[in-house]
């Protein structure tokens, strides 16, 4: 299996690199829905309070594996932050008996275990494994790609990926799907910001909106559907700094992969 470099970029949306072209395609992808998903809310499974400040929205529908992993207790979240006090979603998949691992370097202690499902790692997932000269002069590295958590832990497949990592996001992904670790997911639930590029995101704007696009549309190729967008209007309307498009500056997106029945 030959090791992909680069994401492959879909044709641009109009015959001529435009920003107004690319953000209008890239908006209405991101807010139409591919699949339906007729049970999504967590309210259903115990444990779950209702004062989630954001809806991490996944597919309970019978026709995926989630519901019925979480039934005979065989599923497991990751969870990915950078000091994120909102863990309502976590404890509450944790409480209907989902292993658990969240994800943020902001923790104080390596690993942390709270109640009998669920574990703290201060580590911070990144697109890219720690050099390792450099890592050898620091006693623990906190910082790895999602693969490589994934041997370490010895672990197959995640059922759900929650990703809320303030504009790593894009890069992370394109790590996911560069060395196929999204094949081991069942369900992405992600926040994507959208008012600058993002992490170690280059080129002009109309090819960041490009870029974007090409990542959601790799995902589609792995037949993953999106099922729920949530356009948050508290964040500020801005697109690429601008105040144009109409768009927050913020989306949580929902995906499940149809592969996984």
């Amino acid at each position: 299996q030959t090791v992909r470099w680069h994401i492959e970029l879909q044709p641009w949306a109009s015959p001529t690199p435009s920003l107004n072209y690319e953000a209008s395609r890239f908006l209405k992808y991101i807010s139409t829905s591919q699949i339906s998903c007729e049970h999504m809310n967590v309210n259903s499974l115990k444990g779950y309070s209702e004062t989630t400040k954001k809806p991490w929205s996944i597919c309970l529908d019978e026709r995926f594996s989630l519901i019925h992993r979480i039934r005979s207790k065989k599923c497991r979240l990751y969870s990915l932050g950078l000091g994120n006090d909102d863990n309502q979603f976590e404890l509450s998949m944790a409480n209907s008996g989902c292993e658990v691992h969240r994800f943020d370097p902001s923790i104080k202690s390596a690993h942390i275990q709270e109640g009998r499902h669920l574990w703290h790692h201060r580590l911070s997932i990144d697109w890219r494994d720690p050099n390792p000269a450099i890592a050898a002069h620091k006693l623990h590295s906190n910082t790895k790609k999602l693969g490589t958590v994934l041997n370490e832990f010895g672990h197959q497949k995640i059922d759900v990926l929650k990703a809320d990592v303030e504009s790593a996001e894009w890069k992370i992904l394109e790590n996911l799907i560069l060395e196929d670790v999204v094949e081991q997911i069942g369900q992405l639930v992600f926040e994507v910001h959208i008012h600058w590029p993002g992490f170690e995101v280059s080129g002009n704007d109309s090819t960041v909106v490009r870029y974007w696009y090409s990542l959601l549309r790799e995902l589609e190729l792995k037949d993953f559907r999106l099922f729920h967008t949530y356009k948050d209007l508290s964040k500020p309307q801005m697109f690429l700094k601008k105040e144009a498009f109409n768009a927050s500056s913020c989306y949580t997106l929902s995906w499940v992969n149809t592969r996984w029945k």
